[in-house]
Parts: C-alpha cells; sequence; structure tokens
C-alpha cells in the first residue's frame, strides 16, 4: 500500500503546481501565438540563449572538477584558486570563474541566468541589415557567435575582472556586473526587472530545496555582511559592460533609450547590489563603512552613464572657430572616455598589489608551522596582515599596515599569505577545517582551540593544528589569574604545549601541577582541586570556589 507523500515533498508540489497554474493562466489571458518565439529565434538560436548556457557551463565545469566540488558539494578547495599574484598565474585565470562555496556558485549563476540573456539578446546572433548573408563569415554565422564569441568575451572579462581586483578575489561577480553593465546601457529598466527575477528564482530554489525552517534565536559569530563584497572587483566589472555596451550601441547603430531611463536604472542597479558599500579594513575583525560617499558615487556614475548614452554623434564644440583637435571628437565620447578613466583610476591601484609575492622568511608563531605539499600553516595574534600590507598606504585617516590574528596559511610557490580563519571565528566555534590543494589534489588541516575561563580573569587557551599523524600546538595564550583568593592564594590558569596547569601562589612561593581530569581531584600548594564536569572548584576546609570552568563553543 502506497503512503503519503511526506509534508516536504508536498510544499514542493504545491510550488511546482502553483507555477504552472501561473503559466498557463498567463498565457491563456496574453494569447501570444507564437510571438515570444520568434521574438526569441530573431535574436538567438532556435531561440535559447547559448551564450549564456555555455558560460553557465564553463563555471560548473570550474567548480565540480577544478575545485572538488564534485565530490564535496559545500566545501569546495579555494585557497590555490584565489587571484594571489600576476607570478601565480593559475590563480588569474581561475578566479574569475571559481567559488567559495555552493552559495556563492548558485548566487552568481542565478545573476547570470537572468542578465546574461539580456545582454546576448541585446548583440544578437543573427544579422539586422538587410542583405547580409547569414552564413558566410564567422561574423556572422549565428552558431559561432553563440557557442564561440559570446563565451569568449565572457572568459575575457573574467580574466581583466580577476587581473585588476584588489586582493585575493574570487568568484564570477565581477562578470555578472559586466553583464548587467552591458544590458543596463540598452533595456535600463528590463535589468531592474531582472534583478526582481533573480531574487524570485533564489527564493524559489530555498523553497524547493527546504521547504519549511526552524529557527530560533541564539548566539552567532558574523562579520559585517558588507566587509564580504568585492566591491572594486564589482565595479570594474560594470564598468566594462557600460563601455561594451555603449561600443556596440553606437556601432550598431541600435536605438538608444533616454537618459531619464538609463540614470534610474544605474541607480537602482547600484543600490540595489550594494555598490555603495565601500569600505576599508581596519585590521583585526574591523571595518569601516563610507555609506554616504558610496551613494553618492553611485549617483554620479549613474548620471554619467546616463549622459554618455543620451549624447549625440555632435563634435564637442560647434563655435566656428573651435580647435581642429576638438573638430572631430563626439560629444558622446567625452563621457565614455571618462567612463575608461574611471574605470582605470578603479583597477590601477591593483597592478602595484598582483605584482608583489609573499615576503620570504618564517612566519609568526610559537612552533614551526605545519607543512603540507608546500602550504604552511600557523597560528598567530596580533601579527603584521601580509595580505593587506604588502603596499604601504594611508589615506583619509586609514592605512594598509594592520595587524590580524588568526589561522595564517603561506605558500611562497604560489605567492599565497591569508588569514583563513579569524581568531574571533575560531573563538566561537572550537574546531575548524583549512581546506588546501590544487588542481585534481585537495587536503585540509584540522584545527582545534580548548580553553578555560578564570572565573573574573578572562580567558587561557592553546591552538592546535593536526594533519595525519602530526599535531603541533601552533599558540598558548598568556595566564589567567582568577578573582577569588582562598586562603590567602592566587589561582592562576596557565596554557601549555603538554596541556593547561593551575598556578597557586602564596607571597613569593608558587606550585605548579596540571588541571585535574573530569571527575578527578589534585593538590597544588595547599589547596584541593575538583574537576566537576568541566567546572573547576578550590577546596579548603569547609570553603568551596569555582575557579574556573572549561571554554565552551557553537
Amino acid at each position: 500500500m502506497l503512503g503519503l507523500p511526506d509534508a516536504a515533498t508536498l510544499f514542493r508540489l504545491a510550488v511546482v503546481l502553483s507555477l504552472l497554474f501561473a503559466a498557463a493562466a498567463v498565457v491563456a489571458f496574453d494569447r501570444p501565438r507564437g510571438r515570444w518565439g520568434a521574438r526569441l529565434r530573431s535574436r538567438f538560436v532556435l531561440g535559447v540563449p547559448w551564450g549564456t548556457l555555455v558560460s553557465v557551463g564553463i563555471v560548473l565545469v570550474v567548480y565540480l572538477f577544478v575545485q572538488g566540488g564534485w565530490g564535496d558539494w559545500y566545501a569546495p578547495v579555494t585557497i590555490p584558486f584565489r587571484a594571489w599574484s600576476y607570478l601565480y598565474p593559475l590563480g588569474m585565470l581561475t578566479a574569475g570563474f571559481a567559488h567559495s562555496g555552493a552559495g556563492h556558485l548558485v548566487g552568481n549563476l542565478v545573476g547570470t541566468l537572468v542578465l546574461a540573456p539580456l545582454a546576448e539578446y541585446a548583440w544578437g546572433h543573427f544579422p539586422r541589415e538587410r542583405g547580409t548573408q547569414t552564413f558566410t563569415s564567422s561574423l556572422t554565422n549565428p552558431y559561432v557567435r553563440a557557442f564561440v564569441a559570446f563565451p569568449a568575451a565572457v572568459v575575457a572579462v573574467g580574466l581583466f575582472t580577476a587581473a585588476f581586483s584588489l586582493g585575493p578575489v574570487i568568484g564570477f561577480s565581477g562578470v555578472v556586473f559586466a553583464f548587467a553593465g552591458f544590458a543596463l546601457v540598452r533595456y535600463p529598466i528590463a535589468t531592474v526587472v531582472a534583478l526582481s527575477v533573480g531574487n524570485g528564482l533564489r527564493t524559489l530554489y530555498r523553497a524547493l530545496r527546504t521547504p519549511t525552517l526552524s529557527a530560533s534565536a541564539g548566539p552567532s559569530y558574523s562579520a559585517p555582511w558588507w566587509s564580504d563584497i568585492a566591491i572594486q572587483g564589482h565595479a570594474i566589472g560594470l564598468l566594462a559592460g557600460v563601455l561594451l555596451g555603449v561600443w556596440f550601441l553606437r556601432s550598431s547603430g541600435s536605438k538608444r533609450p533616454s537618459a531619464a531611463r538609463v540614470a534610474v536604472g544605474v541607480a537602482l542597479f547600484g543600490v540595489g547590489q550594494s555598490l555603495w558599500a565601500v569600505y576599508w579594513y581596519r585590521g583585526g575583525e574591523t571595518y569601516v563603512l563610507y555609506r554616504a560617499a558610496g551613494l553618492a558615487l553611485v549617483v554620479l556614475l549613474a548620471a554619467l552613464v546616463a549622459g554618455t548614452v543620451a549624447a549625440s554623434a555632435r563634435p564637442l564644440l560647434s563655435a566656428p572657430r573651435r580647435p581642429d583637435a576638438l573638430r572631430s571628437v563626439p560629444r558622446w565620447q567625452v563621457g565614455a572616455t571618462a567612463l575608461l578613466f574611471c574605470t582605470a583610476a578603479i583597477a590601477g591601484p591593483a597592478v602595484p598589489v598582483n605584482l608583489m609575492t609573499t615576503q620570504a622568511g618564517d612566519l609568526p608563531g610559537e612552533s614551526d608551522p605545519l607543512t603540507v605539499r608546500g602550504y604552511e600553516v600557523t597560528y598567530a595574534e596580533d601579527v603584521p596582515n601580509g595580505m593587506v600590507s604588502v603596499v604601504d598606504v594611508e589615506a583619509f585617516g586609514e592605512t594598509t599596515q594592520v595587524n590580524t590574528s588568526g589561522v595564517i596559511v603561506r605558500n611562497r610557490d604560489r605567492g599565497i599569505w591569508m588569514t583563513a580563519v579569524s581568531k574571533g571565528r575560531l573563538d566561537f566555534t572550537g574546531t575548524t577545517r583549512v581546506r588546501v590543494g590544487g588542481v585534481g589534489w585537495r587536503d585540509s588541516v584540522r584545527v582545534r582551540r580548548t580553553g578555560w575561563d578564570a572565573v573574573g580573569g578572562g580567558t587561557v587557551y592553546r591552538v592546535d593544528l593536526a594533519h595525519g599523524d602530526r599535531n603541533v600546538t601552533a599558540y598558548t595564550s598568556p595566564p589567567a589569574r582568577a578573582d577569588p583568593v582562598i586562603a590567602g592564594r592566587n589561582v592562576t590558569l596557565e596554557a601549555a604545549p603538554g596541556g593547561f596547569r593551575l598556578n597557586v601562589s602564596l607571597g613569593n612561593r608558587s606550585a605548579v601541577a596540571p588541571m585535574p581530569a573530569v571527575n578527578e581531584t589534585r593538590s597544588v600548594g595547599g589547596l584541593e582541586f575538583a574537576n566537576v564536569q568541566g567546572r573547576v572548584y578550590a577546596v579548603d576546609g569547609g570553603t568551596r570556589v569555582r575557579v574556573a570552568k572549561r571554554e565552551t563553543y557553537e
């Protein structure tokens, strides 16, 4: 006997049926009678945006087979596939198409599916001029344009955004913003609508993947959401797309949208995609957001793009005695030159940074780093950030000379130096894995923090790294003294490579002994210490005082 489907299956079925019902209702009321298909076939091969689908396939191949996502969908290898340096070509070649995880990948693929078809539609695969033969050359062959030319342009933009992005970027979002920039020049309002479609697709994906979700209030660890946005990479991608769109619009003679539509479209897109989130990293886990300045830049960009699109081809100066140099300069090229200058100004600072590589010398840390096929992994606190401090720059009260704390990974051959796990995140989780690797291989280093909270006196902890059968204590924190004084004695907690210790002092005398194990007692310096389920009590006659508690993690 067949049982009823579970609730999750019924909810998924309800979503699918509602979509089918809505589509049927639209067709019934609109009665397109092939108009939609005819319009798509006039621009796409068989009405399908093949260039977009091939581009999606390229990104999936990188994630599944280069980063190892096929074997671990939610935990791909990311460190070697970032844009670390011009001296590390593999990272530069893959960074624009690799992703940090499944959520990052899905977000960019959704953006591609809703924005790339607009750009591909604007370009088109079939000639639009009368008398032009379709299959006479590769420039007019629709199959070449769909399956070769469009994906080749996508790859070129991906390499461009990786080469001129600040820091070790990763992700296809620079190309997604280029799609948007190209589409905004021709279909500004449709591009903004496409963003809403993208949000709808993300919601549909989440609804089908997790039909119901239970959540409750509780502690969590997170950096500011805007600190994870590669604003500079997004900006150069958008500007590259706008410049390509302006060039195509002028060279093809396509109808230009009004300045108002372009300005509104660019402004809404910039605000909706958080291009205003201009921020700086101050070191540690502190960031500063320049929200007002970022919003002003978005508005100015919208005005510049609108002016460039709407400007005529008349010469810049129309006076009879205008200089000869300005006689043949169309007005729209002034705006295009300004956009090109903005692109160069944003991309230029990446060049000296990407020409650098990791510094020689020992890594910070209390022990030798744990090494895995060229990767050195250690833990340190309040040390110069080798990722940010490559070039010493100071402006507006901020500086690139900042310190960092956490799990540090370096690979000299690949030009890699990064804080793979911040101190704050490890404080919260207690354990994590740092995944390293390359093309065709992956490995991981286990990281574990253990500690004790001294009552009223801070925390003492140690960080251990493990790989295979090798274990390394990479860091031990300074001692922490508990507030309670028992029989005139002070109790201090100490971390050591071999474990934790109790230091009991009375005047100039002190005694040290290992921390008692759970449900055991130990005599130290005239006091008896009992470990009761992770809570350590000092006992003196009839006095019993808690002095420490095992550190807990989420």
